[in-house]
C-alpha cells in the first residue's frame, strides 16, 4: 500500500502559500465602521449598510460601547492592523461621516445631505441581484469628476482610494470583481454622489431565446411548435427580460467569466444593478490629526493669511512654553538628585572620619554603675535622717532619685515599722464604747439588715478564705 496523505513537499509548499496569503492579507487597508453619539435607528442601520460595502475588510461584528473613547478605539486598532476609521454622527440639525486615516490622519469630515438605507434600495428595484458570493471580495473603486479643483478634492481622492486595495489590471482576476463602488464629485454644487452597484456579466449578439437557453431556469416552450420558433422570435418571453444594452456597457472579455456564453475574446455586457446604499456627500473640513488638529481646509470658514499666520505664530509660542517648562522640570531634577548624592557622600564621609576619630560626637554615656550607686546610698541616707529628725516623709524634689525607688519598690523602712509595732495587747482597744462594751464594727457595704447572719457555716467558709474571725464577746 502506498503512503496515504499529502507529502512532504506538498505540506511545505502550502504552508508557504498561506504565509504568502496571510501576509498579503495583512498588507491590505482594514477598516472600522462604528456611530458615534446618540445616533438613532435610521443612522445606527445606515452604519451597518456602510459596513456591509466594506466587507470583507472590515469588522462586520464590531461592537463599540457608549463608554469607549476615540483612543480606546484608535488603541485597538494599531495590533489589529486598522489603517481607517469610518464614524457616523447625528446632531439635532445633520448627520456627518468622518473618515480618518491612522494612525496620523488626517481626518475629513462630510456633512450627509440624503441617505437611503439597503432595504429601500431594494425595495425600489423590480429584479435585484445580491447573494453572499458577492461580498467575498472588496468591491472595484470608480472615482469620477475628480479633476484639478483643488487639493482638498485631490486628498479626497487619495482618501477614497487608499480604502481599497490596489489592483493590477494585467494580473486582476475578473471573477473576483463583483460588486462596484461609484463616487461622483460634481464641481458645481462641490457634492459627492455615493453609490453601490452589483456587476452581472451577460453575453451579447444572441437572441433573446438563445439567452434564456443559456440560464439556468429553462424557459416554458408548451405554446411552442418548434425550437426555431424559441431561437428566432424569443416567443414567450417578456418585455422585461431584454434588457437594452449598447456600446456604453459592451466590451471584449480579456479572461474568461463565470457564467453562461462569457468566453474570452467574446464580446458581453457588463449591467450594474444598484443594491444600496446611497448617500449624498459635501466636505465640511479637513483636519491634519486623527479627530484633532489644524485645520487644512474649511468650506465655511475662511481665514485670510495674516490670520493664518497669527495662529501658527500662536501654536509655536505655545509648544515653545511647553518645552521650557519641560525642559527647566528635567534640570530641577538632575538638580535635586545630585544634591542627595552630595549629601549622601558628605554623611558617609562623616560618619568615616567619626569612626576614625573615637567617635566624639557621641552621646555622653554617663558615670560607671559603681558611682551612681554610690550616689544613690548617700541621697537614701539623708532622706532617712530627714525623717528622724523632721517626722515626716520628705519632697520629691529635694530627694529625687529616693523618692522615684520609693514609688517602684515602696517606702524603705517599711517592714521596719511593722516590727517596731506594739502588741496587740498593749495598744488602746479603740472597738469598745465608752463604758467598755464590744459593738461590732462597722461595715462598709450592705447593712446587716440586708445581708445574711454570720453562722457556723459562714465562719467557717472566712476561715477557709484566710479571714480573721470575730472575736467572741466577753460576759
Amino acid at each position: 500500500m502506498g503512503q496515504s496523505g499529502r507529502s512532504r513537499h506538498q505540506k511545505r509548499a502550502r504552508a508557504q502559500a498561506r504565509l504568502r496569503n496571510l501576509e498579503a492579507y495583512a498588507a491590505q487597508p482594514h477598516s472600522f465602521v462604528f456611530t458615534r453619539g446618540r445616533a438613532g435607528r435610521s443612522v445606527g442601520q445606515l452604519s451597518l449598510d456602510v459596513r456591509r460595502v466594506m466587507e470583507p475588510l472590515t469588522a462586520s461584528r464590531l461592537q463599540v460601547r457608549k463608554k469607549n473613547s476615540l483612543k480606546d478605539c484608535v488603541a485597538v486598532a494599531g495590533p489589529l492592523g486598522v489603517t481607517h476609521f469610518l464614524i457616523l454622527s447625528k446632531t439635532d440639525t445633520n448627520v456627518y461621516f468622518k473618515l480618518m486615516r491612522l494612525p496620523g490622519g488626517p481626518t475629513l469630515t462630510f456633512q450627509i445631505k440624503k441617505y437611503t438605507l439597503v432595504r429601500d434600495v431594494v425595495s425600489s428595484l423590480r429584479r435585484h441581484r445580491m447573494h453572499e458570493q458577492q461580498f467575498a471580495h472588496p468591491p472595484l473603486l470608480v472615482l469620477n469628476s475628480f479633476g484639478h479643483h483643488g487639493m482638498h478634492v485631490k486628498l479626497m481622492a487619495t482618501m477614497f482610494q487608499n480604502l481599497f486595495p490596489s489592483i493590477n489590471v494585467h494580473k486582476v482576476n475578473l471573477n473576483t470583481i463583483k460588486r462596484c463602488l461609484l463616487i461622483n464629485y460634481n464641481p458645481d454644487s462641490q457634492e459627492l454622489d455615493f453609490r453601490h452597484y452589483s456587476i452581472k456579466v451577460v453575453p451579447v449578439g444572441a437572441s433573446r431565446g438563445m439567452k434564456k437557453l443559456l440560464q439556468e431556469k429553462f424557459p416554458n416552450m408548451s405554446r411552442l411548435q418548434d425550437i426555431s420558433e424559441l431561437l428566432a422570435t424569443g416567443a414567450g418571453l417578456s418585455e422585461s427580460e431584454a434588457e437594452p444594452d449598447g456600446e456604453h456597457n459592451i466590451t471584449e472579455l480579456p479572461q474568461a467569466i463565470a457564467g453562461r456564453g462569457n468566453m474570452r475574446a467574446q464580446q458581453s455586457a457588463v449591467r450594474l444593478t444598484e443594491i444600496g446604499p446611497r448617500m449624498t456627500l459635501q466636505l465640511i473640513k479637513i483636519q491634519e490629526g486623527v479627530g484633532e488638529g489644524n485645520v487644512l481646509f474649511h468650506s465655511f470658514v475662511h481665514k485670510t493669511e495674516e490670520e493664518l499666520q497669527a495662529i501658527l505664530a500662536a501654536k509655536e509660542e505655545k509648544l515653545q512654553l511647553k518645552a521650557q517648562r519641560q525642559d527647566q522640570q528635567a534640570r530641577n531634577i538632575q538638580r535635586k538628585q545630585e544634591q542627595r548624592e552630595a549629601h549622601k557622600k558628605k554623611s558617609l564621609a562623616g560618619m568615616k572620619r567619626a569612626r576614625a576619630d573615637g567617635d566624639s560626637d557621641a552621646e555622653d554615656p554617663g558615670p560607671p554603675p559603681e558611682a551612681e550607686g554610690a550616689d544613690l546610698q548617700e541621697e537614701e541616707d539623708e532622706a532617712e535622717y530627714f525623717r528622724q529628725a523632721v517626722g515626716a516623709e520628705p519632697d520629691e524634689d529635694m530627694f529625687p532619685r529616693t523618692a522615684k525607688r520609693t514609688r517602684l519598690t515602696g517606702r524603705p523602712g517599711k517592714k521596719q515599722q511593722v516590727k517596731d509595732r506594739k502588741p496587740k495587747e498593749q495598744r488602746p482597744d479603740h472597738s469598745r464604747g465608752r463604758g467598755g462594751d464590744w459593738r461590732p464594727p462597722k461595715s462598709k457595704g450592705r447593712p446587716w439588715g440586708n445581708q445574711a447572719k454570720p453562722g457556723l457555716r459562714g465562719a467557717a467558709q472566712e476561715r477557709r478564705r484566710g479571714r480573721p474571725r470575730q472575736p467572741k464577746r466577753v460576759a
